[in-house]
């Protein structure tokens, strides 16, 4: 494989793990999403059971109706940490996940610089070869004239 075949392999490995990136990037955004909800639902679900009142002070079919009520809204908010809790330990591993992935883009990205820089330089060199080249044979044909 040539100098540019290369460079154009590497070019495409680079814009590869710039998608996963950005894909594993849209993942997290959306589990981000995820824990907001599941945080204010427990809001919501504590407000529910604060603001049901005290189950002791109604009669007694109320009573037992409210503090079913508030022992039910315990129950999925009990539920709702363990599924946040989850959720986050996911999200760890999704982290993970894309700290990985961006640093083999950018693994892939900085050979791929000095592929592009040692390149440039040769293409210099090699153009300062032609030009002197180039001012040798002009300054030849001067001199036999």
């Amino acid at each position: 494989m040539n100098e540019n075949g290369a460079k154009d392999s590497l070019a495409t490995l680079v814009q590869l793990r710039d998608t996963e990136v950005e894909r594993l990037r849209g993942d997290m955004a959306a589990q981000t999403a995820l824990r907001e909800r599941y945080r204010n639902n427990l809001e919501r679900l504590s407000g529910l059971c604060a603001d049901s009142g005290a189950s002791g002070a109604l009669p007694l079919a109320q009573s037992l109706n409210c503090g079913q009520y508030k022992q039910a809204l315990m129950v999925i908010a009990d539920t709702h940490r363990v599924d946040l809790g989850l959720h986050e330990a996911g999200m760890a591993v999704s982290q993970r996940a894309l700290n990985a992935a961006w640093a083999r883009r950018e693994a892939l990205d900085q050979v791929l610089s000095q592929k592009q820089r040692a390149a440039a330089t040769e293409q210099q060199r090699r153009d300062g070869k032609r030009h002197d080249e180039l001012a040798t044979e002009l300054w030849l044909r001067g001199q036999f004239k």
